[in-house]
This record gives C-alpha cells, sequence and structure tokens, in this order.
C-alpha cells in the first residue's frame, strides 16, 4: 500500500474565497490541519516584513505534528528571513519556488533558461545550509517545456533540494498530459515528487489519480480554493478508491468534512477541541487552577505575561464566586478589563457621529495626547465602523480590527452598554472594553484602550 503525501498550502493564499484571512483564523487553520494529518503545513510568503514574520513564526511553533514549510523568496537575504520563521518548527522545510516556463521567467525575472537554472541551483544550495528539508517547486510547469523541467529538478536535486513539486498554475492540463508529465520528472530524479493539480477545468481529482499512478509520492491540497485540489474531496478519493489504486494518506477521513464548513461565501475551520466555542459555557469553575485559567486565555488567541495571568485568575475567582460556570465572551471580558492595565496615552476628548437612512454614516473624534488634540473625520458602514475609522485617521494609523462585541450589562431603556475590542499588531492581540449608556462612546472607548496598550507596550 503506498502511502501519499498531502501537502496543504492554503495559508500560502492571499485570500481564501476572495476573503482576507485574519491572525487567528490561520492560527485555527494550521492547528485544524494538524489535527487532521496533513503531513505539511506551507506557510505564506515573506510580503510585510516583521509583521508576516512575527505571524509565521508564531504559526510555525503551534505546529506540532505537521511539517512546516515557508518559501524562500529569490535571493539569500529572504532565504534567511524565511529560516528565521520556521527554525524553531518541529519540522522545518523551506521551499524554493520559480517559475519554469518560458513566458513567466522573462516576464516575471527576465531570465533565459540557462539564467534560471543557475540561479535554482545556487538558491537550493544555500537554503541546505540552513534547513536539512528544501523543496524545489516548478510553478507553471504545466507551460514548461518538458526538457528543460527535467534539466532544472535535476539541479535543483543536485544541489541539495529533497523533494520536487510540479504545479499546474494554468490550469492546462488534461489528467493523462500531468501524469506524463510527472512520469517524465520521477524517471529522471530520486527525491519524492510531489503533484500540485488545478480545478479549472475541474478535473483536479483526476489529474490527482494520473499523477499517483505515474509515480507522483504526493499532493498538494487547500481547504477553500475552488481552483484547485480540495483536501475533503482528495481525502474522499482515496477513501472510495484505496483497495483499487493501493494508496493510503494520513487524513482524518471521518473528521474532515466537520473540521471544514463553508457559511456565506467564506471558509471557516473548526478549531481544535482544545479552543473555547464563542457562545458555549467553559469548562471553568471553581475549582479551575491558574493554570487552566492560563491555558484557556491562551486557546483565546491571547499572549499575555505571568502577571497578567494572575490578575486575570484573581478576577475569575470574584465572578465564579457568583455561578457556577464562565463563558468565553465573560473570560475575554474579563482579560479586557484586568491584563496589561497601562498608562493612558490617548484620552478620548469628544466624538460626534452623523447616520441615518438618507444619509452616510460619518464620525469625528477628537483625541488628546499630550496637552495636542489630534482630530480624525471619516465615513463608515455605520457610525462604529465611521467611528473607529476616524480614530485611525486622528492617529494615522491602521490596526486589524480581529474582534468586536456589543452587549447590554443593565437592563431598561437606560441600559448601559459594554463593548469589547480586539486589535492586532505585530502579529500580537490586544483587547479594550469600554462602558457606556451610548454604545457608540463605549465602542470608542474600548478601541482606545485597546490602542493605548499597543502604543504602551510598542513604545
Amino acid at each position: 500500500m503506498k502511502k501519499i503525501f498531502v501537502s496543504d498550502y492554503t495559508l500560502r493564499q492571499t485570500a481564501i474565497n476572495g476573503a482576507a484571512v485574519s491572525f487567528r483564523e490561520k492560527t485555527n487553520i494550521a492547528k485544524c490541519l494538524d489535527d487532521l494529518g496533513v503531513d505539511a503545513i506551507e506557510l505564506g510568503a515573506i510580503k510585510s516584513g516583521k509583521e508576516d514574520c512575527i505571524v509565521n513564526r508564531t504559526i510555525a511553533s503551534a505546529i506540532k505534528k505537521a511539517s512546516v514549510s515557508i518559501p524562500v523568496g529569490f535571493s539569500e537575504a529572504e532565504v534567511d528571513e524565511a529560516w528565521e520563521c520556521v527554525k524553531d518548527a518541529a519540522s522545518p522545510c523551506l521551499q524554493v519556488i520559480v517559475p519554469t516556463s518560458t513566458v513567466q521567467m522573462e516576464y516575471l525575472f527576465h531570465m533565459k533558461d540557462a539564467q534560471m537554472s543557475r540561479k535554482v541551483a545556487d538558491l537550493v544550495a544555500y537554503a541546505r545550509t540552513k534547513c536539512e528539508k528544501v523543496e524545489f517547486v516548478a510553478a507553471d510547469a504545466s507551460r514548461a517545456e518538458i526538457d528543460f523541467l527535467v534539466d532544472v529538478c535535476k539541479t535543483a536535486q543536485d544541489n541539495g533540494a529533497t523533494a520536487v513539486t510540479l504545479c499546474d498554475d494554468a490550469g492546462i492540463m488534461a489528467p493523462r498530459a500531468f501524469g506524463d508529465m510527472i512520469s517524465d520528472v520521477k524517471t529522471a530524479v530520486t527525491v519524492p515528487v510531489y503533484a500540485c493539480p488545478s480545478n479549472a477545468i475541474y478535473m483536479a481529482a483526476a489529474a490527482a489519480l494520473e499523477a499517483i499512478s505515474a509515480g507522483a509520492d504526493g499532493v498538494k491540497t487547500t481547504v477553500a480554493d475552488e481552483k484547485t485540489l480540495k483536501i475533503e474531496q482528495f481525502a474522499d478519493v482515496v477513501r472510495v478508491l484505496d483497495c483499487d489504486e493501493e494508496m493510503e494518506c494520513g487524513l482524518d477521513q471521518t473528521g474532515i468534512h466537520r473540521a471544514v464548513s463553508v457559511f456565506a461565501g467564506k471558509t471557516t475551520i473548526a478549531a481544535e477541541p482544545a479552543s473555547l466555542a464563542e457562545d458555549t459555557a467553559v469548562l471553568l469553575n471553581g475549582e479551575s487552577t491558574l493554570a487552566d485559567i492560563a491555558k484557556a486565555v491562551y486557546a483565546l488567541g491571547y499572549e499575555i505575561s505571568d502577571e497578567d495571568n494572575g490578575k486575570v485568575y484573581e478576577e475569575f475567582k470574584r465572578v465564579v464566586s457568583r455561578k457556577e460556570s464562565i463563558s468565553a465572551k465573560e473570560l475575554e471580558a474579563i482579560v479586557a478589563s484586568t491584563a496589561m492595565q497601562v498608562p493612558s496615552t490617548y484620552h478620548v476628548e469628544n466624538y460626534i457621529c452623523n447616520n441615518g437612512s438618507a444619509v452616510k454614516s460619518m464620525a469625528c473624534v477628537s483625541l488628546l495626547k499630550d496637552d495636542i488634540v489630534y482630530d480624525g473625520v471619516s465615513t463608515g458602514d455605520g457610525p462604529i465602523d465611521a467611528s473607529f475609522r476616524a480614530i485611525e485617521q486622528a492617529i494615522g494609523h491602521h490596526y486589524e480590527l480581529d474582534d468586536f462585541q456589543i452587549q447590554a450589562v443593565t437592563e431598561g431603556r437606560e441600559a448601559l452598554g459594554s463593548a469589547l475590542v480586539k486589535l492586532r499588531s505585530g502579529g500580537k492581540l490586544y483587547s479594550g472594553n469600554g462602558l457606556s449608556t451610548d454604545i457608540v462612546g463605549a465602542s470608542i472607548r474600548a478601541f482606545v484602550n485597546a490602542l493605548n496598550k499597543i502604543v504602551y507596550e510598542e513604545e
């Protein structure tokens, strides 16, 4: 029975089904894929410097079983940067990804065959000095001249590549032609050869089967992209045809469909069992220890100091003394109100919001910092969105809004509203809360509270 290597490159994509993916979603995807039994998880290329490095390094350290791969760019400096992201992973791998078709080589890098071959040799050799596993990925292989494709794969192997991947980026290869390409390269090299088929013509599964029949040692999948081989689709193929094709893979074939669900056009990954659902009670009660609380706080996505964990625990004990258990939202409110309380760099001076069915929402927010007033004016999708945009205009910086929650604390027409805002900066999560009878005011105060934590730590 042949064991098929499965590598998932969902996180290498800039979006899933056209929607941007937050850091928290990326982390959940990685952990879920690890639990589902994929052999390798591929991270995204470093494009925005320090922030991407922090995100990739954090995700890499969270993956316990699968190998972690990352593209190395096109220079030795980029190889060094990529290596720093995955060097602490349990099983790191560096990927040298270059185009191999004439049109892409000349258009993207202004290189001919011989120049690209030398570049591949240099990149692979240098990457191998850093990492024991180096994968050469022939992008756009389906449009490459077969003689050059075979030669460049052999060059990569001769310079230290431990695996080779062939991609049908253009989505133009019929399954049999894809299998023939795999066979030609497989005959020329001794390292494992992986197939990355396209579903542009709805034949990704068939192409994967042809590739495996032709000798491919593994396949590349994604979670959601309709133009690629989807992981649950390949799991079904293996489950149905394993006896006839004499192949198997390590995927959890019964759990994979429960983990991957599509809702409103955006794919979400069910978090691992240890994480906390948003609206369910958490198994934290009066008998929970400090270690239990710290673990739950981390599962929610926060990385706080031991001192702040202690503060959260003390507040938790006070709350849980009045009830049997607490929910994830209640724990987040405790984190926001007790952890990392810092001096206020920015103060809310005043705000004005204009909203109505016949006009676009507009907000003007004034913040006070060091006796200087910073004003921001912006429109948005509702008064709260406009207010957040106005704050960012006032401070001259945009932060990723990871989560936003509002709820009534008291009852009646004069109910006190509570807002929770979670901002992400440098791959780290910062939460802030605000209280007011005006829910817009509570939201603004929560945003500024989280902002002050970011400013305090980064300065």
